[in-house]
């Protein structure tokens, strides 16, 4: 099979010109009145009746003949003789003559003879008569037939998105359902034999993965207006796949495919669509998404998306979702900016457009949130926003999970300094960017105190690099474990300690002691990242441990199996363990416990929270610290 390459990339401009030829459209259907909210209107609709349809009193009181009440007050009110009552809902069975009132409640249809009504509050009875203390004009306090909406008046035309208040307008006039635009239907097909549902078990040994494209590009079709269709799994079979396509062609107005687009032997998709359809667009110049597939299949448009979540989301969020939007006759959304500069220096290359995924962190003591107008959606006592690059590579989930919006790079641009004055369009106008971020060590004790935070925002990147970013002035503050190095200037909120050591299967089968037993004997073992302050005081202890036996550390460092193998997260060791993939693992005690292992104790290590000292009067970073205060620092 030839490999498949990408020679002239198509651009932005002309990858959305291709979708724009493409026809999503999925026609007209009528609804009821409890599935039209949001709908889009395809034809004006006429009231035809009045609204209301007769006429009625606005409030409690009396019904009377306005003429009756000239000239009466507080100190001569009008005498009127009472002659019956009108309840709501029931028709009339009085009729008033001069000198005469009913009684009425709010609603109810005004007797004939009555041009006019008194609220109760203005009047007062005396035996078989009610004294009017005020006057008042024909019409007062009444709502004539028609005053709401007229028959035959234009209720809503079309083009109109529902809302709650039409729906109310509609049962007014006894609408119960309208025609509307139907709902594109969008199938979505992830491609690849390594991809599994969640809730289905995954065997990471054979490289399988949880499907995150099929979830993620399906709520996105919804909220652009789409009704999204999950397909099967289509493996990287060409007939198997082109099954799958043809079938979604058949049964969706748009086909959107994720994976199994770039250019290698057994991606195959390019191939169904160029014999079965029509291939608009192969590769378009932007990055994540090159490989992006634009065509048609049969009688439906066809979009392929890129493998990678981060990918596939932008070029989505990018491409498709205005195509979907309109063709639910959906407006776009007005975008939400935000000013402010970037956090650190940022280099491209490869001339192609840049969609980067950044957060957002204020400076200064109170944000407040703004949409619209170029306005930052948080800015700091000083006006200050950072903005900050997340992204951790196309194929990283949490790159848009911890993102608050994109800065668009154009492709002329070779590098942004820091410090450097940028736009971020945030992902929708309801995003609200994190009251107080922080960076840093794993640590559950961290996991249970910003549960307690109102918006909080962490990345557990470890101890080396949450210091080397509180440096650089970007997060409100750092969790760093064990000692600190001595140029860091900060303010420390609180601190606690843990117990490390070597966690082992449960009731430890295999009596390990301590280190010794991983130098002399033939256990395997599993360490943590070199960013992780555990990995710090276990250097230290393989040190210590080294001078005992009088070598050196490299030579303990050698004989340890596994050493070398550094995994990010505290409880990831812990787990090799439990998968017998492992004897022991670096961890600590808290860990051991809640997942019910052995535990071999190595020492005791600070766990501190530093924040930035321009950052202190920040209400997130004082939250913060006045949770610390029910940390016990042991």
């Amino acid at each position: 099979m030839n490999r498949k390459e990408f020679r002239d990339l198509a651009s932005p401009d002309e990858a959305r010109e291709a979708i724009d030829s493409l026809s999503l459209e999925g026609g007209i259907e009528r609804v009821s009145l409890e599935e039209a909210r949001g709908r889009v209107l395809v034809a004006r609709l006429d009231a035809e009746l009045d609204v209301p349809g007769f006429d009625r009193a606005n409030m409690d009181g009396y019904a009377l003949r306005a003429r009756d009440t000239f000239g009466a007050d507080e100190a001569d009110p009008a005498r009127l003789e009472l002659v019956g009552a009108v309840h709501a809902g029931a028709e009339p069975a009085v009729a008033l003559e001069s000198g005469e009132a009913a009684e009425i409640s709010t609603g109810a249809v005004m007797p004939d003879g009555a041009d006019a009504m008194v609220p109760v509050e203005r009047t007062d009875t005396d035996g078989d008569e009610v004294l009017i203390r005020t006057s008042v004009a024909p019409g007062d306090n009444v709502m004539f037939a028609g005053a709401d909406v007229a028959a035959g008046e234009r209720a809503l035309g079309p083009g109109t998105t529902i809302t709650p208040r039409d729906i109310g307008l509609l049962s007014a006039l006894g609408i119960d359902e309208v025609p509307v635009r139907a709902k594109p239907r969008v199938g979505i097909v992830s491609t690849g034999d390594e991809l599994v549902r969640p809730g289905e078990e995954v065997h990471s040994d054979r490289g399988e993965i949880y499907d995150v494209n099929s979830y993620t590009i399906a709520a996105g079709v919804e909220d652009a207006g789409g009704e999204p269709v999950l397909y099967p799994h289509a493996g990287d079979d060409q007939d198997e796949m082109e099954r799958i396509l043809r079938e979604a062609a058949e049964e969706c107005d748009l086909v959107l495919s994720s994976g199994s687009t770039s250019a290698s032997a057994v991606d195959v998709i390019y191939r169904v669509i160029e014999e079965q359809g029509q291939l608009l667009l192969h590769g378009v110049s932007v990055k994540p998404g090159k490989p992006m597939l634009i065509g048609r299949l049969d009688d439906s448009a066809y979009v392929g998306l890129p493998g990678y979540p981060v990918s596939a989301m932008m070029v989505f969020r990018a491409f498709v979702a205005p195509a979907v939007r309109r063709a639910a006759g959906l407006s776009e959304p007005a975008a939400a900016t935000v000013s402010g500069r970037l956090a650190r220096q940022e280099r491209y290359e490869g001339g192609r457009h840049r969609l980067m995924p950044v957060g957002l962190v204020g400076s200064g003591p109170s944000e407040t949130a703004r949409n619209g107008g170029g306005e930052s959606a948080e800015e700091s006592g000083d006006g200050e926003t950072l903005v900050y690059p997340v992204d951790k590579g196309s194929g990283a989930t949490t790159s848009l999970a911890h993102a608050d919006g994109v800065v668009e790079v154009g492709p002329e641009t070779d590098y942004l300094e820091a410090g450097e004055s940028v736009t971020a369009t945030l992902f929708s106008p309801d995003v609200r960017p994190p009251t107080l971020f922080g960076v840093g060590e794993d640590d559950p004790t961290v996991s249970r105190l910003l549960d307690g935070l109102e918006n909080p925002r962490y990345l557990s990147v470890g101890t080396r690099p949450g210091l080397r970013r509180l440096r650089d002035g970007v997060p409100d503050v750092a969790v760093a474990a064990g000692p600190l190095e001595r140029d860091v200037e900060v303010t420390e909120l609180g601190r606690w300690d843990r117990e490390w050591g070597l966690v082992v299967r449960a009731g430890n089968p295999d009596e390990i002691e301590g280190l010794a037993d991983l130098v002399d004997r033939d256990l395997r073992f599993v360490n943590r990242t070199t960013d992780s302050g555990l990995r710090s005081s276990l250097g230290g202890a393989v040190a210590a441990f080294a001078d005992e036996r009088g070598t050196t550390r490299h030579e303990i460092v050698d004989a340890i199996d596994g050493f070398d193998l550094g995994l990010r997260a505290h409880e990831s060791p812990a787990r090799k363990v439990i998968a017998g993939d492992a004897d022991a693992g670096l961890g600590l005690r808290e860990t051991a416990e809640r997942l019910d292992l052995g535990f071999v104790p190595l020492g005791e290590q600070p766990v501190r929270v530093l924040a930035n000292p321009d950052r202190t009067e920040k209400e997130g970073v004082r939250e913060l610290e006045r949770a610390l205060e029910g940390v016990s620092p042991q």
